[in-house]
């Protein structure tokens, strides 16, 4: 059987490109925007779609990824993503985009849910912390290498361009990954595999985790798919410089990334989850609702991505301790439909509440600041439950 860290590496890889096919649309928004003449306040849709496809696909392989070998799975999900992600480069328009996100949502929801289950099939719970951390990180190397790469190659081809390019590095990694990667049948061996999803959703504690990936997912993708679009429109933030914002707010996530996954095993899940949130909800008041240029973009959008890092791996390694051994990939699956969920549900209701100025600016900025705050607040409540309702032994580390 491979390392722990080789197979934690390649998961990682697997991520690094289902995270990056989703996070490179909503920076190329205002690109593809102009190009296909879609309203800039419709961005959100866009990767809206993503997320509702994605949420369909974990309710439909809640029932079924369980069944089957963890590594076939993934090939068959990632493969899928490829093609639904170079699809997205011959769109003519905002329903065939919309209709290319759909089907790379489709096969990436499973995607994650197969990937988190590998690794915790592999990680003790009193190291999964920092092996959460790890696999997320990919999130933080997408922002630091794919993004900005990704917005480099638009502005010297054209925003078609890195569709392709991610396709084409999906299918290499996609490969290798399921190359190296060992078989994984031990969660078939369990004799208790394949119960009724109705008694997975009868326990308190998976529904109060659900609530969490809820709370968590939602509040984020209220503002995340238009920051491209306010801090261009509203800000005055150069096109040019975007790449550098991404390059350092994910260098700077990709450590912190690390450094969090350690605190979560040493100090638990809620406490360095409540104090991110609380930094978050901070931060979000002072950039939207009271902002002072004398603090450059910059600095915000790397508080931003740290505080983003604190709470994702917080909530993401106190849910991995959730499920039993024979459900996880199930468990997964429904929290990934759940993530898509609320992301999409963010994404489509900030699109409905912002409007486009004359000017290119975005209009009740203010009000998608107040409702991502507010259900925020869900999140320490939220840890707080599906700790104490944990075993004993698990959550003391938890």
């Amino acid at each position: 059987m491979r390392s722990e860290r080789t197979i934690i590496f390649l998961v990682g890889a697997v991520q690094f490109v289902n995270i990056l096919d989703f996070m490179m649309v909503m920076p190329l928004g205002p690109d593809f925007s102009v190009a296909l003449g879609i309203p800039v306040s419709s961005i959100g849709a866009v990767g809206g779609a993503y997320t509702a496809s994605a949420a369909v696909s974990g309710l439909l392989g809640a029932g079924v990824l369980d069944r089957f070998d963890r590594r076939k799975a993934l090939a068959f999900a990632m493969g899928g993503l490829v093609i639904g992600t170079a699809m997205g480069g011959f769109a003519t328009g905002l329903w065939s985009l919309l209709a290319a996100r759909v089907l790379a949502g489709f096969f990436g929801g499973p995607a994650t849910a197969l990937a988190m289950s590998i690794v915790t099939d592999i990680i003790p719970a009193e190291r999964r912390g920092k092996a959460v951390g790890a696999v997320m990180s990919a999130f933080s190397a997408a922002s630091v290498l794919g993004v900005p790469a990704g917005l480099e190659l638009a502005r010297l081809a054209d925003w078609r361009a890195p569709f392709f390019a991610v396709a084409g590095l999906g299918l290499l990694i996609a490969a290798s990954a399921i190359w190296l990667l060992p078989p994984m049948r031990g969660h078939l061996d369990s004799a208790a595999a394949h119960p009724p999803l109705s008694e997975l959703l009868a326990r308190p504690v998976v529904r109060w985790s659900y609530l969490l990936t809820a709370a968590v997912m939602g509040s984020g993708f209220i503002l995340i798919p238009n920051f491209s679009a306010y801090l261009q429109g509203n800000l005055g933030y150069p096109r040019d410089r975007l790449s550098i914002l991404y390059l350092f707010g994910g260098a700077f996530s990709f450590v912190g990334l690390r450094l969090f996954g350690s605190l979560v095993d040493r100090l638990g899940s809620f406490k360095v989850g409540a104090a991110a949130t609380v930094w978050l909800v901070g931060l979000i008041a002072f950039w939207f609702l009271a902002y002072n240029p004398v603090v450059p973009v910059l600095v915000l959008f790397v508080a931003f991505m740290l505080g983003t890092a604190g709470r994702n791996v917080a909530y993401g390694t106190l849910s991995s301790k959730v499920p039993l051994r024979h459900e996880r990939a199930r468990f997964q699956s429904l929290q990934s439909a759940v993530q898509h969920i609320a992301s999409a549900l963010g994404a489509f209701v900030s699109a409905e509440i912002l409007v486009s100025n004359p000017d290119g600016s975005l209009g009740n900025v203010a009000a998608i600041a107040w409702l991502s705050i507010g259900v925020s607040l869900l999140v320490p409540i939220c840890l707080y439950a599906v700790t104490r309702r944990l075993p004993p032994a698990v959550a003391a580390a938890a």
